[in-house]
């Protein structure tokens, strides 16, 4: 074996320590990082045109500026063409949810509200199913506020093998009551593949095969004198409970029901929408003028950090007899106002905007006070 010339190490090395040597990666290249929902899901599959991985603790992902999304869980693939971006939900899974989320509804005050949509959208059946199928597969059954969801390595491994076994392939589109089908007459697809997984460690008990019922009827019954019990004899009432141990720890999708499910997606819209929120502010977020000051005032937004690029804006005053709205401009992000009313009086300035690269409309809140 030829040594290695110092020179040649120390070239290499360099690299290594900047960006990898022979083919490394490092996060110094202009790749984004996304997450699927705010909480994050760990476990999921996903591709781009350049990119492919697992989803860590974070739900985060790997992509460059314009790519697309296939994601999948284990050798199930759930969607694909889904717009990378920082935060995607499974409300931006389904391209005609999608197309829905860009026509916000008209909330009490008039302002344009994307909330009120993502919230009408919790009725569709596909994206209800999609929503339970991947709660269902969670370690735990429930999840609490703040918790991402974690689909282990040892649940995918599982569900890998059911797969080629299930009766027909999983349809998220059937209706509620097809997907969720229980009885012993029928069992989803779904529920099927839920039943073949054991969600507890690999040597506990309640993942073995369930006793039969010949194998409980043909098992002797328990003496009624402990002391003619034999320890190595599985009696008729062992299996009886060891049976019901196992088939009650089975999942199935009755776990999670719809109320779980749209509870689950609400708490993660709205995280999403307060990481959108907390990038931008308003200058000045307070104002005070004499009611003599009649002039024209305003108030703009700011992005954090710079780049400030709004779709649109509008803006109203919750009391236009104390300080009336003159005009806006989404172009600059400010909006114009004026005292109208007398001392002591005051207003809150809405301020409502959409940045340009989201569906998302974002309130922000003036207090302007008229003083003596």
């Amino acid at each position: 074996m030829k040594p290695v010339h110092s020179t040649l190490l120390f070239t290499c090395l360099i690299p290594m320590m900047l960006s990898g040597c022979s083919g490394g990666g490092s996060d110094s290249d202009d790749r984004l990082r996304g997450q699927v929902t705010p909480n994050g899901i760990r476990g999921l599959s996903y591709q781009t045109a350049s990119q492919t991985g697992v989803t860590d603790n974070d739900g985060s992902f790997r992509y460059y500026p314009g790519e697309s999304l296939q994601i999948s869980v284990g050798d199930l693939q759930l969607v694909s063409g889904v717009p990378a971006s920082d935060i995607v939900t499974p409300l931006e899974f389904l391209p005609e949810i999608r197309a829905q989320l860009a026509s916000p509804a008209l909330n009490d005050e008039g302002l344009l509200d994307h909330r009120l949509t993502e919230q009408a959208l919790l009725e569709d059946t596909t994206l209800m199913n999609m929503t339970r199928f991947l709660l269902s597969l969670n370690w735990e059954v429930t999840v609490q506020d703040d918790e991402s969801l974690e689909i282990r390595d040892r649940v995918l491994e599982q569900l890998n093998e059911a797969l080629p076994e299930l009766d027909a392939a999983i349809d998220f589109a059937v209706s509620t009551s097809e997907f969720e089908a229980s009885s012993e007459a029928g069992r989803s697809p779904a529920n099927q593949l839920l039943e073949k997984i054991c969600f507890f460690e690999e040597d506990d008990d309640r993942c073995d095969e369930p006793p039969t019922q010949a194998e409980i009827d043909a098992a002797p019954e328990r003496p009624d004198d402990d002391d003619d019990i034999d320890p190595d004899i599985e009696y008729r009432e062992d299996l009886i409970s060891k049976r019901n141990r196992i088939l009650g720890g089975q999942r199935q999708l009755d776990d999670v029901d719809l109320d779980a499910a749209k509870a689950y997606l609400t708490r993660e819209l709205d995280a999403a929408t307060r990481i959108h929120a907390n990038r931008y502010t308003l200058t000045p977020e307070t104002a005070a003028y004499p009611a003599t000051d009649t002039g024209i005032k305003q108030v703009r937004v700011r992005k954090i950090g710079g780049g400030l690029a709004l779709g649109a804006l509008e803006a109203v005053s919750l009391r236009d007899a104390d300080v009336a709205i003159h005009s806006y401009d989404w172009q600059s992000g400010t909006v114009e106002y004026f005292i109208n009313g007398e001392a002591g009086g005051e207003s809150d300035v809405l301020v409502n905007f959409q940045p340009e690269d989201d569906y998302r409309w974002i309130r922000k809140q003036l207090r302007v006070i008229i003083e003596e």
